[in-house]
């Protein structure tokens, strides 16, 4: 009987894990697809390279310190659903209305796209506390993996309908062609609300998927673990010295080595290996712990150098898969982590610090990084790569506290 109940328990969280991978894969059409020309669109509207790489990171900041109240609130709450399509809602619907962007309307640009950050704000610590409850039953790190795995495919998918709605367009009036893509873009946006309701119809509780083995009563306290308080530093490096992917179209886009109209691309192919490398870490991940992030940091820390210090299309190529496997590694064992290190009952309140941390070391990491783009590539490549490095280190005390745990247990 209990076997039967297993299976049944193994089987409910394997569907619910697909429709929340689904649910991820057309959303991440509508936002990826967006940021795909975020960067261009901008400069076109008005904005300078330092704002756009501003914004990316206030856009960062304002929604994971957001995220540290919504995840408080979920945790109080457990009204997981709620805030999840609550956020999807405010989070989609505003990139449509980026289409009616007027010239020299930067600002307006700008302020819908903070509007689009915040409703991801709302969802996610949510979000991501739903999957982990199943995850518990299929793996930390195959759960997330695969989830991301479909969502770097929807980010993948949605910069190519851009490089076809734009290759259709007349991109000598390249500013109402954007206009145009971000219309099309409503189309994934309304399957992903129609989606996630029939997930919330099929599975209101999907708290239960998780059993109650070990429960004690001092889960509903929140604790963090040295492991714990190392982790959120490598996290932080990571993210104050990750470029984001605006201010790299942006130069790419100055260099005339690519073509405006195929600049989605690009972020198609960092976005294709995303998935890949999500899929990869994501087993390696439930095998080795954290020290994967090690081996993932150590493929992706030199992006900078062969993107901002060469003019070759096979450089800034090479940068753009090392790019992608920084960001797989980010959007699928980062989370993992947390639902393995943070009890159930306290778990929204886990990922809302992670992504609060995560949230402010970006923006700070986007503002200098984006001042120093304007002044010296040099430095902007030195800087990204140390703190890519200096995180290494934070990880391995990480992953070595974590095994002085196990053995004191």
């Amino acid at each position: 009987m209990k076997e039967k109940k297993d299976k049944s328990i193994y089987i409910s969280s394997a569907i619910f894990i697909v429709l929340m991978g689904v649910i991820s894969m057309m959303s991440d059409m509508t936002h990826e697809g967006a940021k795909s020309i975020y960067g261009s669109f901008l400069s076109l509207a008005g904005a300078t390279p330092h704002v756009i790489s501003l914004i990316s990171g206030l856009g960062e900041f304002i929604g994971c310190s957001l995220i540290l109240v919504t995840g408080a609130i979920a945790n109080k709450t457990k009204k997981y659903w709620t805030m999840t399509i609550i956020g999807y809602m405010i989070n989609l619907l505003a990139i449509p209305m980026l289409a009616i962007t007027w010239k020299n309307g930067w600002v307006f640009a700008c302020t819908l796209i903070l509007i689009e950050r915040i409703g991801k704000a709302i969802r996610k610590p949510a979000k991501s506390t739903l999957v982990s409850f199943s995850s518990k039953n299929l793996g930390e790190g195959k759960s997330f993996a695969f989830v991301e795995f479909l969502d770097q495919i929807g980010a993948f998918v949605g910069p190519l309908i851009l490089t076809l709605v734009l290759s259709l367009k007349n991109t000598t009036d390249l500013f109402n062609s954007y206009r145009m893509c971000f219309l099309v873009l409503g189309i994934p946006a309304l399957l992903t609300l129609i989606i996630l309701l029939f997930a919330k119809m099929k599975y209101p509780n999907p708290e239960n998927l998780e059993e109650e083995n070990n429960k004690n009563e001092n889960d509903s306290k929140f604790k963090i673990s040295k492991s714990f308080i190392f982790y959120l530093i490598a996290i932080g490096l990571c993210a104050a010295g990750f470029i984001d992917f605006p201010l790299i179209t942006y130069h790419v886009g100055n260099l005339n080595i690519i073509k405006v109209e195929y600049l989605p691309i690009l972020y198609s192919i960092a976005m294709l290996i995303d998935a890949f490398a999500a899929l990869l870490f994501g087993v390696l991940f439930d095998k080795f712990g954290i020290k994967v992030l090690v081996l993932s940091t150590l493929l992706s820390f030199s992006f900078p150098l062969f993107i901002f210090n060469y003019s070759s299309k096979p450089m800034i190529y090479i940068g753009v898969v090392m790019w992608g496997c920084g960001m797989g590694a980010q959007e699928s064992i980062l989370k993992a982590a947390v639902a393995k290190l943070v009890p159930k009952e306290t778990r929204s309140l886990g990922f809302a610090l992670f992504e609060g941390i995560f949230g402010l070391c970006w923006f700070i990491g986007s503002y200098v990084l984006g001042w120093l783009y304007e002044f010296d590539l040099i430095a902007l490549i030195i800087t990204s790569m140390s703190f890519a490095g200096i995180s290494i280190i934070f990880y391995v005390l990480s992953s070595l506290c974590g095994e002085n745990n196990k053995v004191k247990d």
